[in-house]
């Protein structure tokens, strides 16, 4: 990546007055989706035995995805896709496409205890902060975080009846914000906090991983942050070191930065829509929401965690929670306790074909 090519900071009335950020399908587009769902469904693989030749896009659609997962890397740090045909297609259509989408796009990360590798955002009547509590299948609002992936991918088969508004802020804004307005954080933010894993880890690691909030390298700075994760190492690991008083009140700023409305842009994913973010320049949140009464009309997500092969290099102080810190390396996700053969050999056949570093084969 050039200079030009980086992420950079942006105040939520940038993205309000500039919608370049927004990327409508066309019809050419749309038609070869349908086609290469037509060739999936004909095939009737399971998911982790697709392989790009299964979900075979054309040029155009190669170009508009590619298009929108490279954007992400650059200037804003996200992206929204409009105009997927989601009413065209069954719940099961709906994950195979998805997935064969991301077949071209990089390799996928397992996300929660269960190593499932793609996950329903959606209302299951799950608790948010608890103890090992997870916000994708709970209607509440969330905390301001980052997932464990170069790029989160939404895609929305229904939205809410009310609410459930997308909320980000470009990281790097804060960061910039921060060193305007009390330098005297910098050292702290850039030692490691440590992060519980919820018990979504493998039986092999740490239930806790260190990460500075923030860093840099070869000019790429890195952003992470998870207030509830970080309590929740706090209070039931005696083994890590407290909080500092510096590091309580980096955390403390952060919480009256990332929501104020000169950082944080409010972004409605309506239907159709597929919303890409950076999970290294842009924190997201979601405001609660209320859902229809009937089933098949309830808030319904779907969401990928993807590493691709055009992503930065990471700070190596990063290592213990990413496994790999190398610009286009498979890396980061939950493990969980479920990973099986064919997921391994899943992740080896994208990496190669991705041309992408894989520490996990």
């Amino acid at each position: 990546m050039t200079e030009q090519q980086k992420c950079r900071p942006w105040l939520a009335e940038d993205v309000a007055n500039n919608t370049s950020w927004i990327r409508p399908l066309d019809q050419r587009v749309i038609d070869e989706l349908g086609t290469a769902l037509d060739v999936a469904k004909r095939a009737g693989k399971p998911l982790l035995e697709m392989t790009p030749e299964d979900f075979p896009l054309g040029e155009h659609a190669i170009a508009a995805f590619k298009g929108a997962f490279d954007s992400t890397q650059t200037n804003w740090g996200f992206c929204l896709i409009k105009g997927l045909p989601v009413e065209q297609w069954t719940v099961e259509e709906a994950h195979v496409l998805y997935w064969g989408l991301g077949l071209h796009m990089g390799v996928a990360r397992t996300q929660n205890k269960t190593s499932n590798i793609m996950t329903s955002v959606k209302d299951a009547g799950g608790s948010y902060k608890v103890d090992g509590g997870r916000g994708y299948n709970t209607n509440a609002g969330l905390d301001f975080h980052v997932d464990f992936c170069d790029v989160v991918s939404l895609m929305c088969l229904h939205p809410a009846k009310r609410g459930g508004t997308s909320l980000i802020t470009s990281s790097l804004a804060i960061y910039d914000e921060i060193m305007r307005t009390r330098p005297d954080l910098d050292e702290a933010i850039r030692t490691p906090f440590y992060f519980s894993l919820q018990g979504a880890g493998s039986d092999d690691e740490p239930p806790v991983y260190p990460c500075p909030i923030y860093g840099e390298t070869e000019g790429y700075p890195a952003f992470r942050t998870n207030r509830k994760n970080i309590t929740a190492a706090q209070n039931y690991f005696d083994d890590i070191p407290p909080l500092t008083d510096k590091q309580v009140e980096v955390l403390d700023y952060l919480d009256e930065l990332l929501p104020d409305p000169r950082f944080c842009f409010s972004m409605e994913i309506e239907k159709g829509d597929m919303q890409l973010l950076n999970n290294y320049t842009v924190v997201h949140s979601r405001t609660d929401f209320e859902d229809f009464e009937e089933e098949a009309r309830k808030r319904h997500l779907l969401r990928l965690w993807m590493t691709i092969p055009n992503s930065q290099p990471l700070p190596q102080n990063w290592v213990k929670a990413f496994k790999d810190v190398r610009p286009g390396a498979v890396r980061g996700g939950n493990r969980g306790k479920c990973i099986t053969e064919d997921f391994l050999n899943y992740e080896r056949r994208q990496a190669t074909y991705h041309g992408m570093h894989n520490v996990f084969s």
